[in-house]
């Protein structure tokens, strides 16, 4: 029976921890996107138990605070609010990046809650 060589052994932990490493890096931004993307997705309903329907700038600020308070960098100009004809909330698209700086390298990650969920 063939041993597998130590320095294989060796590499694979290596590997494996360099992805874990990367997994804890990424994970709480990603789990912050998808509590941002429930909170865009709700957007609509909580408009409709309105009996008017809230203003742009009402809802831009609404999403704004919420992505203040998950740390996540949303600017005015990455808010886009759709009505339907009648002037009601249809939907929220908001786009904006995380530039992460990992040692020996930067990537900018880029994400869109609400576009392309409806």
């Amino acid at each position: 029976m063939n041993r597998v060589p130590r320095w294989r052994l060796v590499a694979a932990a290596a590997v494996l921890a360099a992805l874990a490493l990367f997994g804890a890096a990424f994970a709480p931004i990603y789990f912050r996107n998808l509590q941002l993307q429930n909170f865009v997705l709700a957007v609509p309903q909580r408009a409709a138990a309105q009996s008017a329907s809230p203003s742009d700038d009402v809802v831009r600020t609404s999403v704004l605070n919420e992505a203040y308070r998950l740390g996540l960098p949303v600017k005015a100009g990455g808010v886009q609010i759709f009505r339907t004809p009648e002037g009601r909330v249809e939907r929220v698209e908001v786009r904006y990046s995380v530039r992460m700086d990992l040692p020996g390298y930067t990537v900018s990650l880029h994400f869109y809650p609400g576009v392309g969920s409806q």
